[in-house]
């Protein structure tokens, strides 16, 4: 029986590279790191003053869902952080 041919596989070639480089813009985000550190700040505080008083600062209406305020403000801080490069 003949034996089958080995097929030789084609070298692989990059593609060419252009010749005009691609801009990068790129925005001016100063505004995030002030805005994180702001919210994070305000979770903190909002916590603490929270327990400070007893639940009386800073809604005495939602009671314990302070805690839950606190810590969307810190999510919010993170979500910001996002943005920063």
């Amino acid at each position: 029986m003949p034996k089958s041919r080995i097929r030789k596989k084609a070298d692989y070639t990059p593609p060419p590279a252009s010749k005009q480089t691609a801009s990068i813009k790129l925005t001016n985000r100063s505004w995030v790191a002030p805005v994180m550190l702001a919210l994070f700040a305000i979770g903190l505080v909002w916590i603490v003053v929270f327990y400070v008083t007893d639940g009386t600062l800073p809604l005495k209406s939602i009671s314990n869902w302070n805690i839950v305020v606190g810590f969307g403000f810190i999510a919010a801080g993170f979500g910001v952080s996002t943005q920063w490069k």
